[in-house]
């Protein structure tokens, strides 16, 4: 027969005391040590290794900033955008911080070029300008003085606008057609002085024009609207003096241009 007698159950209350001490007890090191209850892990506890990080909101630059808001130019342009989307993601844009602010803006727009280049040439038609910036930039202007005393002159058709342009009319007039012409870079200046005498100039729509010019009994006018920029038009800075005379600036498209613009249906 054992001796061994079978154990009391311990009353409830001393169990509890005894749990709590050996959760309490610190942990022994070595050999036949018990493990010690590991505690649940804090919020911030180190990233393990294989454990996926969030990445960081990255910052954009006014840089990243401005070619958001060059496509969108194009995409008005191109017909994809009315003006009050175009200045609601204006102002989005401008007030972006990060990437991913920046990234809806232009997500339902096709990148610049995707449009095959046949489709483009199809879709603007013959005649027009949009097509042909690109290949009008460049070379060498073909004459910089355009001078009428009583008398007139005329620069209209295909020529090269330079870089610089001087256009004086005293007691006479000048013309100064830019719908069919080249420039030899991307901005033009052209100064014109008119005494008792008038100068005109006619740009084509989607061209930016700046007049700067200065008038005395006499006005640097600028008529028409330019409507919204065309993707590679040229800049061209107006400046000068005018005294009796003035200077009038024109947006008028060629006549093939508007005969190959679709003509709207009248609402019965």
């Amino acid at each position: 027969m054992s001796d061994e007698r079978p154990q009391k159950p311990l009353p409830e209350e001393q169990l509890s005391r005894e749990t709590t001490s050996l959760e309490k007890a610190p942990s022994v090191s070595g050999p036949g040590a018990s493990a010690a209850p590991v505690p649940p892990a804090s919020p911030a506890s180190p990233v393990l290794p294989g454990q996926p990080v969030a990445a960081p909101a990255l910052r954009a630059s006014d840089a990243d900033r401005e070619r958001v808001v060059e496509r969108l130019r194009d995409a008005v342009a191109e017909g994809r955008l009315d003006m009050e989307e175009f200045q609601e993601r204006l102002e989005a844009a401008y007030a972006s911080r990060t990437y991913a602010e920046l990234e809806p803006l232009t997500r339902d727009l096709p990148a610049v070029g995707g449009a095959p280049a046949g489709a483009a040439a199809a879709a603007a038609g013959p005649g027009q300008e949009q097509a042909a910036w690109p290949e009008r930039i460049g070379g060498a202007g073909t004459s910089s003085t355009a001078v009428a005393v009583m008398s007139g002159f005329q620069r209209k058709g295909q020529w090269t606008v330079p870089a610089r342009f001087n256009a004086v009319a005293f007691w006479g007039g000048g013309d100064l057609d830019l719908r069919e012409a080249s420039f030899s870079q991307r901005e033009v200046v052209i100064t014109c002085i008119a005494v008792m005498g008038g100068i005109q100039i006619t740009v084509p729509p989607g061209v930016e024009v700046d007049v700067r010019g200065i008038g005395v009994m006499g006005a640097f006018d600028q008529r028409g609207n330019p409507g919204p920029l065309q993707p590679g038009a040229p800049r061209v800075v107006v400046t000068g003096f005018a005294m009796w005379g003035g200077v009038e600036i024109r947006v008028k498209p060629l006549k093939s241009d508007r005969e190959n613009k679709p003509r709207r249906r009248k609402e019965l």
